[in-house]
C-alpha cells in the first residue's frame, strides 16, 4: 500500500496556531485548514473588539492567508464550517462571506452556533480546499 505524505502548511501571514495543531494540513491534493478566529497575525490579539463584521473579514482573511500558503486561492474552497457564538449574525456574516465566494462556484457549507470559541471570539472559519486545478 502507497504511504500518503501529510504536509503541514504554515504561513507568517496567518496567526499562529492557539495549541498543538498546524494551520493547515496537505494530504495529496486537499488541503485541510484549520479553524481560523479574528486574530491579528502580527500581534495575536483579537481584531473587532465584538463586531461581528470586522471579526469575519479578519476571519476570512487569516483563511484566506493559509490557502496561498498552500499555493491555492478561493475558487478552490470545496467546503467551510461556519461556527457563530449568536446565530441572529448569520446575515451579516452571509454578505461577508459572499465578497470571498461570490467569484467562484460557492463551497458547500455548515453553520452552526455554538456556546464559546477560542478568545471570546464571535466566529471561526474552517475549510477544505482542493488544489488539484492550481493554474
Amino acid at each position: 500500500m502507497k504511504s500518503t505524505a501529510i504536509e503541514p502548511i504554515e504561513t507568517k501571514a496567518a496567526p499562529k496556531p492557539v495549541g498543538p495543531y498546524n494551520q493547515a494540513v496537505l494530504v495529496e491534493n486537499f488541503l485541510y485548514c484549520s479553524g481560523q478566529i479574528a486574530l491579528d497575525p502580527s500581534t495575536g490579539e483579537m481584531i473587532g473588539n465584538g463586531n461581528i463584521e470586522e471579526e469575519t473579514r479578519q476571519v476570512l482573511k487569516n483563511l484566506m492567508a493559509v490557502i496561498k500558503a498552500a499555493g491555492g486561492k478561493s475558487s478552490n474552497v470545496i467546503r467551510t464550517t461556519i461556527y457563530l457564538t449568536d446565530l441572529n449574525d448569520f446575515a451579516k456574516v452571509n454578505l461577508i462571506y459572499a465578497e470571498t465566494f461570490s467569484q467562484t462556484v460557492s463551497p458547500a457549507r455548515a453553520c452552526v452556533e455554538v456556546s464559546n470559541l477560542p478568545k471570546g471570539g464571535k466566529i471561526e472559519i474552517d475549510c477544505i480546499a482542493w488544489l488539484g486545478n492550481k493554474e
